[in-house]
Protein backbone atom coordinates (compact mmCIF):
# COMPACT_ATOMS: atom_id res chain seq x y z
CA UNK A 1 0.00 0.00 0.00
CA UNK A 2 1.23 3.62 -1.04
CA UNK A 3 2.24 6.39 1.62
CA UNK A 4 0.29 9.41 1.51
CA UNK A 5 2.14 12.58 1.76
CA UNK A 6 1.31 16.25 1.25
CA UNK A 7 4.02 18.80 0.27
CA UNK A 8 4.80 21.72 2.55
CA UNK A 9 3.19 24.29 0.03
CA UNK A 10 0.17 22.82 0.25
CA UNK A 11 -0.33 24.58 3.70
CA UNK A 12 2.08 27.22 4.26
CA UNK A 13 4.41 29.41 2.11
CA UNK A 14 7.94 29.16 3.67
CA UNK A 15 8.85 26.85 6.52
CA UNK A 16 9.21 28.14 10.22
CA UNK A 17 8.69 27.02 13.37
CA UNK A 18 5.73 27.69 14.00
CA UNK A 19 4.39 27.78 10.26
CA UNK A 20 5.43 24.27 10.22
CA UNK A 21 3.84 22.53 13.44
CA UNK A 22 0.85 24.67 12.00
CA UNK A 23 1.33 22.33 8.71
CA UNK A 24 2.64 18.99 10.35
CA UNK A 25 -1.06 19.30 12.32
CA UNK A 26 -2.91 19.92 9.30
CA UNK A 27 -1.38 16.98 7.42
CA UNK A 28 -1.76 14.58 10.10
CA UNK A 29 -5.54 16.10 10.43
CA UNK A 30 -6.65 15.44 7.21
CA UNK A 31 -5.16 11.71 7.02
CA UNK A 32 -2.18 11.56 5.31
CA UNK A 33 0.71 9.28 6.35
CA UNK A 34 3.13 11.89 6.18
CA UNK A 35 4.32 15.49 5.25
CA UNK A 36 7.74 16.61 2.56
CA UNK A 37 9.16 19.16 4.93
CA UNK A 38 10.91 21.83 2.90
CA UNK A 39 14.71 22.50 3.67
CA UNK A 40 15.52 25.19 1.72
CA UNK A 41 17.03 26.48 4.93
CA UNK A 42 18.52 23.63 7.20
CA UNK A 43 20.23 26.05 9.38
CA UNK A 44 17.34 27.59 10.61
CA UNK A 45 15.10 24.00 11.05
CA UNK A 46 14.23 23.12 14.45
CA UNK A 47 14.38 19.41 14.40
CA UNK A 48 13.14 18.81 18.27
CA UNK A 49 10.02 21.07 17.85
CA UNK A 50 8.97 19.60 14.68
CA UNK A 51 9.90 15.34 15.63
CA UNK A 52 7.51 16.60 19.20
CA UNK A 53 4.74 17.97 16.22
CA UNK A 54 5.12 14.69 14.12
CA UNK A 55 4.66 12.60 17.09
CA UNK A 56 1.83 14.94 18.16
CA UNK A 57 0.35 14.84 15.02
CA UNK A 58 1.01 10.84 14.01
CA UNK A 59 2.50 11.14 11.23
CA UNK A 60 5.73 10.87 9.25
CA UNK A 61 8.36 13.23 7.24
CA UNK A 62 10.55 13.13 4.24
CA UNK A 63 12.16 16.13 3.09
CA UNK A 64 12.78 17.73 0.00
CA UNK A 65 15.04 21.15 -1.33
CA UNK A 66 16.46 23.09 -3.85
CA UNK A 67 20.12 23.86 -3.97
CA UNK A 68 20.81 27.08 -3.64
CA UNK A 69 22.32 29.07 -6.74
CA UNK A 70 25.95 29.25 -4.62
CA UNK A 71 25.65 25.58 -4.07
CA UNK A 72 25.03 24.55 -7.52
CA UNK A 73 26.46 20.92 -7.85
CA UNK A 74 28.09 21.31 -11.21
CA UNK A 75 30.16 23.98 -10.46
CA UNK A 76 30.46 24.20 -6.49
CA UNK A 77 30.46 20.32 -5.94
CA UNK A 78 32.06 20.29 -1.87
CA UNK A 79 29.49 23.70 -1.17
CA UNK A 80 26.47 21.08 -2.38
CA UNK A 81 28.16 18.24 -0.60
CA UNK A 82 27.87 20.15 2.37
CA UNK A 83 24.31 21.67 2.32
CA UNK A 84 22.27 18.34 1.34
CA UNK A 85 24.67 16.82 4.70
CA UNK A 86 23.45 19.57 6.91
CA UNK A 87 19.99 18.55 5.45
CA UNK A 88 20.62 15.00 6.03
CA UNK A 89 21.43 15.80 9.70
CA UNK A 90 17.92 17.69 10.36
CA UNK A 91 15.68 15.10 8.30
CA UNK A 92 17.56 12.21 10.38
CA UNK A 93 16.65 14.50 13.64
CA UNK A 94 13.30 13.89 12.65
CA UNK A 95 13.30 10.08 12.14
CA UNK A 96 12.81 10.89 8.13
CA UNK A 97 14.21 8.64 5.68
CA UNK A 98 13.96 10.57 2.51
CA UNK A 99 15.17 13.43 0.93
CA UNK A 100 14.51 14.03 -2.32
CA UNK A 101 14.39 17.39 -4.68
CA UNK A 102 16.50 19.46 -7.11
CA UNK A 103 19.50 17.76 -4.81
CA UNK A 104 21.81 17.76 -7.68
CA UNK A 105 21.18 21.55 -8.97
CA UNK A 106 19.76 24.82 -8.29
CA UNK A 107 16.97 26.14 -10.32
CA UNK A 108 17.33 28.74 -13.12
CA UNK A 109 21.24 27.06 -13.52
CA UNK A 110 22.09 26.02 -17.10
CA UNK A 111 25.84 25.49 -16.89
CA UNK A 112 28.00 22.15 -15.57
CA UNK A 113 28.34 18.50 -16.64
CA UNK A 114 26.45 15.36 -15.26
CA UNK A 115 29.82 13.65 -14.46
CA UNK A 116 30.23 15.82 -11.37
CA UNK A 117 26.82 15.50 -9.90
CA UNK A 118 27.64 11.90 -10.49
CA UNK A 119 30.86 12.61 -8.51
CA UNK A 120 29.36 13.57 -6.10
CA UNK A 121 25.92 12.64 -5.54
CA UNK A 122 27.70 9.29 -5.02
CA UNK A 123 29.44 10.56 -1.79
CA UNK A 124 26.34 12.42 -0.77
CA UNK A 125 24.69 8.91 -1.04
CA UNK A 126 27.26 7.25 1.74
CA UNK A 127 26.47 9.92 4.04
CA UNK A 128 23.05 9.13 3.63
CA UNK A 129 23.14 5.66 3.93
CA UNK A 130 25.05 6.02 7.28
CA UNK A 131 21.68 7.85 8.42
CA UNK A 132 19.45 5.30 6.68
CA UNK A 133 18.12 8.08 4.30
CA UNK A 134 16.75 7.55 0.79
CA UNK A 135 17.93 10.46 -2.01
CA UNK A 136 15.25 11.60 -4.79
CA UNK A 137 17.27 13.03 -7.95
CA UNK A 138 13.50 15.12 -8.75
CA UNK A 139 12.84 15.24 -12.99
CA UNK A 140 12.19 18.70 -13.83
CA UNK A 141 11.34 20.77 -16.93
CA UNK A 142 13.55 22.85 -19.23
CA UNK A 143 12.60 25.93 -18.19
CA UNK A 144 13.95 24.84 -14.35
CA UNK A 145 16.98 23.23 -15.22
CA UNK A 146 18.75 21.57 -18.34
CA UNK A 147 20.14 18.68 -16.27
CA UNK A 148 17.63 16.38 -15.76
CA UNK A 149 14.54 17.06 -17.91
CA UNK A 150 13.07 13.15 -18.65
CA UNK A 151 13.10 10.19 -16.28
CA UNK A 152 15.51 8.47 -18.54
CA UNK A 153 18.25 10.92 -17.93
CA UNK A 154 17.96 10.66 -14.31
CA UNK A 155 17.70 6.50 -14.46
CA UNK A 156 21.12 6.94 -16.64
CA UNK A 157 22.86 8.90 -13.76
CA UNK A 158 21.31 6.97 -10.90
CA UNK A 159 22.95 4.22 -12.60
CA UNK A 160 26.46 5.25 -12.93
CA UNK A 161 26.45 6.21 -9.23
CA UNK A 162 25.91 2.82 -8.45
CA UNK A 163 24.49 3.63 -5.27
CA UNK A 164 20.94 1.71 -3.94
CA UNK A 165 20.11 4.42 -1.95
CA UNK A 166 19.31 7.16 -5.24
CA UNK A 167 16.02 6.76 -6.96
CA UNK A 168 14.32 9.23 -8.99
CA UNK A 169 11.67 11.38 -8.46
CA UNK A 170 8.84 11.54 -10.83
CA UNK A 171 6.95 15.04 -10.80
CA UNK A 172 3.57 14.33 -13.13
CA UNK A 173 3.57 18.19 -13.57
CA UNK A 174 7.21 18.07 -14.97
CA UNK A 175 6.31 15.04 -16.95
CA UNK A 176 3.60 17.01 -18.45
CA UNK A 177 6.18 19.33 -20.36
CA UNK A 178 8.75 16.59 -21.34
CA UNK A 179 7.93 13.26 -21.94
CA UNK A 180 5.86 11.45 -24.77
CA UNK A 181 3.12 10.18 -22.27
CA UNK A 182 3.05 9.22 -18.68
CA UNK A 183 2.80 5.48 -19.18
CA UNK A 184 6.20 4.41 -20.81
CA UNK A 185 8.74 6.42 -19.06
CA UNK A 186 6.94 5.22 -15.86
CA UNK A 187 7.68 1.99 -16.35
CA UNK A 188 10.64 2.14 -18.20
CA UNK A 189 12.18 3.66 -15.34
CA UNK A 190 10.74 0.96 -12.82
CA UNK A 191 14.19 -0.08 -11.36
CA UNK A 192 14.79 3.28 -9.76
CA UNK A 193 11.52 4.86 -9.40
CA UNK A 194 11.01 5.35 -5.86
CA UNK A 195 8.90 8.72 -5.35
CA UNK A 196 6.17 10.35 -6.70
CA UNK A 197 5.08 14.23 -6.82
CA UNK A 198 1.20 14.27 -7.96
CA UNK A 199 0.68 17.49 -9.50
CA UNK A 200 -2.01 19.15 -12.43
CA UNK A 201 -0.38 21.16 -14.74
CA UNK A 202 -1.56 24.27 -13.20
CA UNK A 203 -0.66 23.05 -9.80
CA UNK A 204 -4.24 23.03 -8.29
CA UNK A 205 -6.61 20.44 -7.95
CA UNK A 206 -6.37 17.10 -8.76
CA UNK A 207 -7.94 15.85 -11.48
CA UNK A 208 -9.20 18.68 -12.70
CA UNK A 209 -6.11 19.79 -15.36
CA UNK A 210 -4.78 18.18 -18.53
CA UNK A 211 -2.47 15.46 -16.87
CA UNK A 212 -3.79 11.70 -18.01
CA UNK A 213 -4.63 10.22 -14.41
CA UNK A 214 -5.08 6.55 -16.22
CA UNK A 215 -1.86 6.75 -18.06
CA UNK A 216 -0.11 7.70 -14.95
CA UNK A 217 -1.73 5.12 -13.21
CA UNK A 218 -1.67 2.51 -15.23
CA UNK A 219 2.05 2.79 -15.96
CA UNK A 220 2.60 2.99 -11.55
CA UNK A 221 0.21 -0.25 -11.37
CA UNK A 222 2.71 -1.90 -14.31
CA UNK A 223 6.22 -0.84 -12.86
CA UNK A 224 4.84 -2.36 -10.18
CA UNK A 225 5.36 0.97 -7.74
CA UNK A 226 4.57 0.89 -3.91
CA UNK A 227 6.65 4.36 -3.19
CA UNK A 228 5.37 7.14 -1.51
CA UNK A 229 2.81 9.70 -3.40
CA UNK A 230 2.59 13.38 -2.44
CA UNK A 231 -0.42 16.02 -3.20
CA UNK A 232 1.73 18.73 -4.68
CA UNK A 233 -0.60 21.88 -5.49
CA UNK A 234 0.51 25.25 -4.99
CA UNK A 235 -2.24 28.08 -2.59
CA UNK A 236 0.03 29.11 -0.27
CA UNK A 237 3.08 31.12 -2.47
CA UNK A 238 5.26 33.66 -1.14
CA UNK A 239 6.51 36.23 -4.06
CA UNK A 240 10.45 34.34 -4.48
CA UNK A 241 8.72 30.91 -4.64
CA UNK A 242 6.32 31.99 -7.31
CA UNK A 243 9.20 33.46 -8.79
CA UNK A 244 11.69 30.18 -8.50
CA UNK A 245 8.62 28.02 -10.01
CA UNK A 246 6.81 30.34 -12.70
CA UNK A 247 3.40 30.43 -10.86
CA UNK A 248 2.08 33.92 -11.53
CA UNK A 249 -1.81 32.39 -10.79
CA UNK A 250 -1.99 30.45 -7.60
CA UNK A 251 -4.98 28.02 -7.19
CA UNK A 252 -7.93 29.65 -5.74
CA UNK A 253 -9.05 26.78 -3.49
CA UNK A 254 -8.14 26.13 0.19
CA UNK A 255 -5.20 24.38 1.28
CA UNK A 256 -7.98 22.09 3.07
CA UNK A 257 -10.21 21.58 0.46
CA UNK A 258 -7.08 20.67 -2.10
CA UNK A 259 -5.41 18.26 0.12
CA UNK A 260 -8.46 16.82 1.12
CA UNK A 261 -10.01 16.09 -2.11
CA UNK A 262 -6.04 15.32 -3.57
CA UNK A 263 -5.87 12.53 -0.71
CA UNK A 264 -8.89 11.58 -2.06
CA UNK A 265 -8.39 10.80 -5.52
CA UNK A 266 -5.33 9.32 -4.86
CA UNK A 267 -6.84 6.35 -3.01
CA UNK A 268 -9.29 6.49 -5.71
CA UNK A 269 -6.79 5.80 -8.35
CA UNK A 270 -4.86 3.27 -6.33
CA UNK A 271 -7.82 1.00 -5.34
CA UNK A 272 -8.98 1.45 -9.09
CA UNK A 273 -5.32 0.00 -10.76
CA UNK A 274 -4.88 -2.36 -7.86
CA UNK A 275 -1.77 -0.32 -6.41
CA UNK A 276 -2.79 -1.15 -3.07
Amino acid sequence: MPKYGAHTFLWIDEWTTEKGNQAIAATGEIGFDFIEISLLKPDEFDAAAHKRALTDAGIEATGSLVLPEWAHMPEEPEKAKQFLISALEKLEAVGGTYLCGCIAFALGKFTGERQVVIETLGEVAEEAKKRGITLGIEVVNRYESNLYNTLADTQETILAIGADNIKVQADTYHMLYEEEGFYKPLVESADVLGYMHMSENHRGLLGSGTVNWDEVFRGLADANYKGPMVVKSFPAVNPDLAAAIKLWRPPTQSSEFLAREGLKFLKEHVEKYGLG
